[in-house]
C-alpha cells in the first residue's frame, strides 16, 4: 500500500521519465514492486505508464526507481537571501561627514560669528546632508549629529534636548495617533466613499468628490501620506480595477493614471488649507517663531489667509488636468453603484466611528477657539488622545505601534534645537545681514524679493526628498532673507508654509505621498514629471494672483 500511495502523488511523464541523466541503480524491492499482483495493481492505477519501464529486479536499466526516490525525499530548502549590509552607507556618509569638516576647517570664519556658533552651523550642515543623502535613516541620523554637538561641547545636554518638550513637536505626533484612528475605525474611508456615491457619476465627478472628502478630511488627518496610503489610494485602485483599468498596462489610461495623478496634485491644495492638515505646517510656525515672527490664533489666521487661494487651487486642479490628461473613461455611472454596495458591506456607523467624530469635532473647535479659553493647542490634542485611549477606539499598543511618530519626534526635535540655537548663537541675524546687503546691491524692492525668494524656495525641492527635510534646513534661512529683503513677517512666514506644501507633487520622490501614489504603478515616470512641474507651476500662479489680492483685503501687506 505504501508503494501504490507514493504513485498516486507522482505525476509521470514519460518523455520525462526516459531523460537519460536519470541514475541507474539496482532497485530495492521494499519499495518497487516486484511480483505479478503488484505490477498488475500498478498498470491499474497508471495506466498510461508505458511498460517498458515496468522493469522486473533482473533488468540492468532502472530509471524509474531514481525518480520515486527523488520525489519521496524531502526538497532542499531555498538558501536564503544574503542579508542587506548593516550600518551606514559608506558615500553618503562621506560627503554628510566631509561637508561639515569643510564648512568647519577649510572656509573661514566670519569675525561677527562666534567659534561655538561656526561649529554648530558645520554640524547643522552635516544634519541636512545627511538628511538629503541618507546614510542611514532619518531619525538615527539625526540622533548621531545631536550626539556630536553635545561631544565637541557645542551645546550642553539640556539645550540640546531641550526642544523634545516642545509643544510644537508633541502636537504632530498626537496628529499622527488621530490618523491611525482614522484609518483603524475606517471613518476616512466611509466618508471618502459618500462623496464617491453622491459625485462619482462621471471621471471629472468622481476626482472631485475625492479631492472634497480629502480636504474635509485633512485637519483631523494630518500625515498626508497616510490620506493617500490608508485612505484614497484603496479606494482609487478599487474604482480603477472595477473598470477594467489597471496598473503597468495599457488599460492604466481609462482611469486610473487620471484619479491617481488628480488626487496626488490636488493634495498640496488641502494640505495648505489646515494648519493641523500637514505636519510640516507646525514646524513652519514654530520655525517662525523662533525668528521672532508671532502669529496670532495660528489656526484662525492659516485658515483665514489660506481659504481662498486653497479652494481656487481645488477647483482649478482636476479639470485642468482632465484636460491636459484626459481619461479615456469620461463617463463613470458604475461607480456610486459600488460604492454604494461598499457602504452596505461597510455596514451602519460603529460606536468608535462616532466617538472618533465626536472627538475630532472638540479638537478641531478647541484649536480654533483654544486662544480665547486659554486652552492650547496641544492640550486640545492631549485631551483628544486620551478620550481615544478612555473608550478604547486606540489603545496604547497603537500608539507604541506608530513608528512614523515616534521618529517625527526624534529627527523634528533635533531641527528646531539646532535652529533655535543657530538662533541664539547670531548665525541667522549674521546670514540676514548677509542677504539685506547682496539685495540692496540689486535695489530690489520687496515684492520683487518676494517672488524671487519664494520661487527659489519652491524649485530648490528637486533636490529634496522631504517636505520636513526641506522645511528644517532652508526655512529659518529663506524666512531669514525675506526679513532681511522688508517683506512683511507674517506674510513671508505664511507663504513659504503654503509653498511647503505645493512643491510635495513635483517629483516621486519630493513627498511620502509622492511615493506612494507612484508606487501604486498607474503613472509613467516621464508624465509625472511634466505633469507635477505644469500642475506646480499653475498652483503658484493660482496662489500668487488669488492669493496676492486676498491677502491685501486681509491686511498682511
Amino acid at each position: 500500500m505504501e508503494s501504490t500511495a507514493l504513485f498516486r502523488r507522482l505525476p509521470f511523464h514519460s518523455s520525462f521519465l526516459l531523460h537519460r541523466s536519470v541514475p541507474i541503480r539496482p532497485p530495492s524491492s521494499a519499495i518497487f514492486p516486484t511480483n505479478r499482483s503488484s505490477l498488475s495493481l500498478l498498470r491499474r492505477r497508471c495506466p498510461s505508464l508505458p511498460p517498458c519501464l515496468l522493469f522486473n529486479r533482473n533488468a540492468q536499466q532502472k530509471p524509474l526507481l531514481s525518480l520515486i526516490r527523488a520525489s519521496s525525499s524531502p526538497p532542499h530548502p531555498p538558501s536564503p537571501p544574503s542579508p542587506r549590509p548593516a550600518g551606514a552607507k559608506p558615500l553618503p556618509l562621506a560627503i554628510s561627514v566631509a561637508i561639515g569638516l569643510a564648512i568647519r576647517f577649510l572656509i573661514p570664519k566670519p569675525v561677527e560669528v562666534t567659534p561655538q556658533a561656526w561649529q554648530l552651523l558645520a554640524i547643522f550642515f552635516s544634519t541636512i546632508a545627511g538628511l538629503v543623502l541618507s546614510p542611514l535613516p532619518v531619525g538615527a541620523w539625526a540622533f548621531i549629529c545631536l550626539t556630536v554637538s553635545v561631544i565637541t561641547r557645542t551645546v550642553s545636554f539640556s539645550a540640546a534636548f531641550g526642544a523634545f518638550t516642545n509643544e510644537v513637536i508633541w502636537l504632530i505626533v498626537i496628529s499622527f495617533f488621530f490618523a491611525r484612528g482614522f484609518v483603524k475605525t475606517g471613518l476616512g474611508d466611509r466618508i471618502a466613499t459618500y462623496f464617491v456615491k453622491w459625485l462619482g457619476k462621471s471621471t471629472l465627478g468622481l476626482s472631485y468628490g475625492l479631492t472634497v472628502s480629502e480636504a474635509l478630511i485633512s485637519p483631523a488627518m494630518p500625515s498626508t501620506t497616510a490620506r493617500a496610503g490608508g485612505v484614497f489610494l484603496p479606494i482609487i485602485k478599487s474604482l480603477s480595477l472595477s473598470s477594467g483599468s489597471r496598473p503597468g498596462e495599457k488599460s492604466s489610461k481609462k482611469l486610473g493614471s487620471f484619479l491617481v495623478m488628480s488626487q496626488f496634485q490636488s493634495a498640496g491644495n488641502s494640505s495648505a488649507l489646515f494648519l493641523t492638515a500637514a505636519a510640516q505646517n507646525l514646524l513652519c510656525l514654530k520655525l517662525a517663531e523662533e525668528l521672532g515672527v508671532k502669529i496670532v490664533s495660528p489656526w484662525v489666521t492659516w485658515f483665514k489667509a489660506a481659504s481662498l487661494p486653497a479652494i481656487a487651487g481645488l477647483i482649478v486642479t482636476p479639470y485642468l488636468l482632465y484636460k491636459i490628461y484626459p481619461p479615456e473613461t469620461k463617463d463613470t455611472p458604475g461607480a456610486p453603484a459600488l460604492a454604494a454596495k461598499k457602504l452596505e458591506q461597510m455596514g451602519p456607523v460603529t460606536r468608535n466611528e462616532w466617538v472618533m467624530v465626536a472627538t475630532m469635532l472638540l479638537a478641531v473647535s478647541l484649536w480654533i477657539f483654544g486662544e480665547s479659553l486659554g486652552v492650547a493647542s496641544v492640550v486640545a490634542a492631549m485631551l483628544g488622545l486620551s478620550i481615544l485611549l478612555l473608550v478604547g477606539v486606540l489603545d496604547w499598543d497603537d500608539c507604541l505601534s506608530e513608528q512614523s511618530a515616534w521618529d517625527t519626534l526624534a529627527w523634528f526635535a533635533v531641527l528646531v534645537g539646532m535652529a533655535g540655537q543657530l538662533t541664539n548663537l547670531g548665525i541667522v541675524s549674521w546670514m540676514s545681514s548677509c542677504v539685506a546687503k547682496s539685495l540692496q546691491c540689486f535695489s530690489l524692492s520687496w515684492p520683487v524679493a518676494f517672488a524671487v525668494l519664494q520661487g527659489s524656495y519652491f524649485l530648490i525641492h528637486y533636490l529634496f526628498a522631504s517636505q520636513t527635510g526641506h522645511v528644517g534646513a532652508l526655512y529659518s534661512a529663506f524666512l531669514a532673507m525675506h526679513l532681511a529683503a522688508g517683506v512683511p513677517g507674517v506674510l513671508a512666514a505664511l507663504a513659504l508654509a503654503y509653498n511647503t506644501n505645493l512643491f510635495g507633487a513635483l517629483t516621486h520622490y519630493s513627498s511620502g505621498q509622492a511615493a506612494v501614489y507612484y508606487g501604486a504603478g498607474y503613472i509613467d515616470l516621464p508624465d509625472l514629471f511634466r505633469l507635477g512641474f505644469l500642475t506646480a507651476l499653475i498652483n503658484c500662479l493660482t496662489w500668487a494672483v488669488v492669493g496676492c489680492f486676498w491677502w491685501k483685503v486681509l491686511g498682511l501687506y
